[in-house]
């Protein structure tokens, strides 16, 4: 089975994460009705595919085969582009199939895709379930569960579905899921140096997947402060080519983090279109005083209101970040972020929890991500120096 390696632990990840809310898939009345013109270049291989599947779906709308690689293909480019206008294609080209009592096995697992990046982590649980209990040896299904149990917080949990993937996937992908959830659960250097040594014995292997191992390990190396190790893998990662969102907005951050604001101002000057691109470019343009710096908030600033009119929630912690940095309210960014805490728990979400609870003087607040970090003994040295500023005004 092809691994889609959709999720890099983004958020959604993650993510993971941080792009328009993904609304209501629209579904298109007549089946010869443009949805989305791609963002590449006629020539480009995945263009060419895209509009033969669709043809061709058009043609057989009740292909199963057919209906489940477009979906795959859709999800491909939503998570390189961190665009969810893609997921709601990938569940139109699914829909026929999408309410049935007990879809297809194949079904189920985008589903339950789907279901995680619109942080329906509840029934994407449900849908992996249906499909372990039938085939016990699907990897994605057990990879998707690892992302989703990460993505809540259950570091352990996503570690054992990980473990299950040594003997079902290729070496490369069972090991990045497994680096990545050490990392997270009190075991960063087992996990980096497990990881980089895979890697390494897989010298050969696709760059969709070294470029996951590769963010992976740099993510690892960011919270443990091994900055230079840090740079080294995101370089690494960025120089395989292929445009990924998800690797650029981690390492924007990264350079953010160190004060490198003119770099991510290079980095992300033509990536305006992805909501969470755009945040890291005004961040940078913050510190560095630029002019565009205005029209970029203003513009942020409507996306989200754009996002709460339609009633999603799924962007709050950027737009908790978004609130405190760019907007200075400190008081709002906290509802924000606690908001988006009761849903999603990765290390970013948790970051911005204690940022806004130091910022609007209500350390009691971060009580819950503080019991967290406690209780998964995760390691992000940038986590524990917030903390440490907190628990002392707790006491």
């Amino acid at each position: 089975m092809k691994f889609l390696l959709v999720l890099v632990f983004v958020a959604g990840s993650a993510l993971g994460p941080v792009t328009r809310a993904l609304a209501t898939p629209y579904l298109p009345a007549d089946d010869a009705e443009v949805l989305e013109q791609l963002p590449y270049r006629i020539a480009d291989p995945r263009v060419r595919e895209l509009r033969r599947l669709r043809a061709e779906q058009i043609l057989e709308p009740g292909n199963l085969e057919l209906a489940v690689n477009l979906a795959r293909r859709y999800i491909e480019l939503g998570r390189a582009d961190w665009d969810p206008r893609y997921f709601g294609y990938a569940q139109a080209a699914l829909r026929a199939w999408w309410d049935l009592p007990q879809p297809p096995p194949e079904v189920l697992v985008l589903r339950a895709i789907l279901r995680q990046n619109r942080h329906d982590f509840t029934g994407a649980l449900a849908d992996l379930a249906k499909v372990l209990a039938v085939q016990p040896r699907n990897p994605q299904a057990w990879l998707t569960q690892a992302v989703v149990l990460q993505v809540r917080g259950d570091y352990g949990g996503a570690l054992r579905s990980c473990w299950v993937l040594l003997r079902l996937a290729p070496e490369l992908p069972a090991a990045t899921c497994i680096g990545g959830a050490l990392g997270l659960s009190g075991q960063a250097r087992q996990g980096y140096e497990f990881l980089s040594q895979v890697l390494e014995d897989n010298a050969l292997a696709g760059p969709e997947v070294r470029r996951w191992a590769l963010t992976t390990l740099a993510e690892i190396a960011v919270r443990m402060g091994r900055h230079a190790e840090a740079e080294q893998r995101f370089k690494e990662a960025l120089a395989l080519g292929e445009r990924d969102a998800y690797l650029l907005g981690s390492y924007a951050d990264f350079l953010l983090d160190q004060d490198r604001a003119e770099e991510i101002t290079a980095l992300l000057q033509d990536e305006n279109r992805v909501d969470g691109l755009l945040l890291r470019l005004a961040l940078a343009e913050q510190r560095l005083r630029s002019e565009p710096l205005a029209s970029h908030v203003d513009s942020l600033r409507a996306r989200f209101a754009a996002s709460r009119a339609r009633g999603d929630s799924i962007h709050q912690g950027d737009e908790a970040r978004f609130t405190l940095h760019l907007l200075a309210d400190p008081q709002t960014a906290l509802k924000l972020a606690l908001a988006s805490w009761e849903v999603q728990r990765e290390p970013r979400d948790a970051r911005i929890v204690l940022e806004a609870a130091l910022a609007a003087r209500e350390p009691a607040a971060a009580k819950p991500v503080l019991e967290m970090l406690e209780h998964t003994s995760l390691e992000d040295v940038r986590l524990s120096a917030l903390a440490a500023r907190l628990k002392p005004v707790q006491r």
